[in-house]
């Protein structure tokens, strides 16, 4: 028979409030705010962290990963398109050629791993925080206005709950086809994005990773959200621009920040 160590349920209760807390406090100010935990967030994420650039990931759901953990039309199988295969490589995902340059991966591994080498670079994380809106200093975006995904399902004569606000250096907008940060300041009348286009896998990939950018003073989009900002067709379901991207992202933030 197994014994387990002694532990009440108070203990478990203040063990799990008292080092949240702690972490929480610790991100209320970061280099770089990640807002979206698909896979160009998460890549992102890693490479900023493996600088040791202070990294802060938020993500509306309970999960991380986005599409990167099903692929397409419901089958968990992923694509890449070389030279993306190189990424799969160095996450030690197995992949195999399909075609001349077309490689395939299982999604839920490659997504597992991902997300294990972004939080073993040391970035932190926190899920089921959704984006309330934007912290603009001096016409910079100089942060995020959070609040818990769930406050939005309530009904709404009890849903006035206030947002709270992180601080940081730069915000990259990794939230896919939505471009949710980009849009905050559209709703402002600060910028004007164009929207995402139609379907043309050969142009897509490689536009947007050509216009991963800052799109704004202290705001770099990254993934599909460049897309949404640039007017840029859509990819569907291959994932070899969201990763390299991601990485674009991290090398435009770690030269802005000037560490």
């Amino acid at each position: 028979m197994i014994e387990f160590s002694p532990a009440s349920e108070s203990q478990i209760t203040r063990a799990i409030v008292t080092e949240y807390t702690k972490e929480f406090v610790d991100c209320v100010k970061t280099d770089v705010i990640i807002v979206g935990g698909g896979p160009s967030g998460l890549i992102a994420g890693k490479e900023l962290a493996a600088r040791d650039v202070k990294v802060l990931i938020i993500e509306r759901n309970n999960y991380l990963g986005g599409g990167f953990w099903l692929g397409g039309f419901l089958m968990n199988k992923l694509t890449v398109r070389s030279p993306a295969e190189s990424v799969l490589a160095e996450l030690g995902v197995p992949h195999k050629e399909y075609s001349k340059g077309l490689y395939v991966a299982d999604a839920p591994q490659a997504c597992s791993k991902l997300i294990a080498a972004t939080c073993d670079a040391g970035a932190k994380i926190l899920n089921m925080v959704a984006l309330d809106d934007v912290v603009l200093h001096n016409d910079k975006v100089s942060g995020v206005v959070i609040n818990w995904t769930a406050v939005a399902a309530l009904p709404r004569e009890v849903a006035c709950v206030d947002p709270i606000s992180l601080e940081s250096e730069l915000v990259i907008d990794a939230t896919g086809h939505d471009a949710s940060v980009v849009k905050k300041l559209e709703e402002r009348g600060l910028l004007k994005i164009k929207g995402q286009g139609a379907m043309w896998v050969d142009r897509s990939e490689e536009l947007v990773v050509e216009h991963t950018s800052e799109f704004y003073p202290g705001l770099i989009v990254t993934g599909m959200a460049v897309s949404a900002a640039y007017g840029l067709p859509r990819m569907g379901p291959t994932f070899g621009s969201m990763l390299m991207s991601g990485k674009k992202a991290a090398e435009v933030a770690f030269e802005k920040l000037e560490l």
